[in-house]
């Protein structure tokens, strides 16, 4: 290669989509348009698109009567109170009588006669309505004293 010569490029150059002149566009568009245009207003002026055909009478906007129905429920008062819903519930009642026994005056039996008040269990006690039986009173005895501190039937 010499120094004046022209180097070769390595890929020619692409010569991309070819170019049309502006004018040519115009040549398609412009009566494009027109026809469209055209075409419109015949349609438009003839009312062959579906209008209602023209029978020559000209009617004006008046005012017409209209008739409303309105319909308005109103409450009756009621014809007495409303139930009363009234709960009934059953309960058992306890109930616990205390006696106090007196002491023996000086001709009385004494604790270990027949006279004297004795109960077999706690239960008797109970019903009795002597529970819990302190040490010294009428109806005592070890036997309803399980712990030892001096109480007969505590609950």
């Amino acid at each position: 290669m010499h120094p004046g010569q022209p180097q070769p490029r390595p890929f020619p150059p692409h010569p991309g989509p070819p170019r049309s002149p502006g004018w040519a566009r115009k040549r398609v568009l412009i009566p494009a348009l027109f026809l469209t245009w055209f075409f419109g207003f015949a349609l438009g002026t003839t009312g062959a698109a579906g209008s209602a055909p023209d029978d020559g009478r000209r009617t004006s906007a008046t005012p017409r009567p209209t008739a409303t129905a309105t319909v308005t429920e109103t409450a009756t008062p009621e014809a007495g109170p409303a139930p009363t819903v009234t709960e009934t519930k059953k309960v058992k009642v306890r109930t616990t009588v205390t006696v106090t026994a007196k002491a023996p005056a000086a001709g009385d039996p004494g604790p270990g006669d027949s006279g004297s008040v004795h109960y077999g269990n706690c239960s008797e006690a109970r019903s009795a309505g002597a529970a819990p039986v302190h040490r010294g009173e009428p109806g005592y005895g070890r036997h309803l004293d399980r712990d030892g501190d001096g109480v007969g039937c505590d609950i």
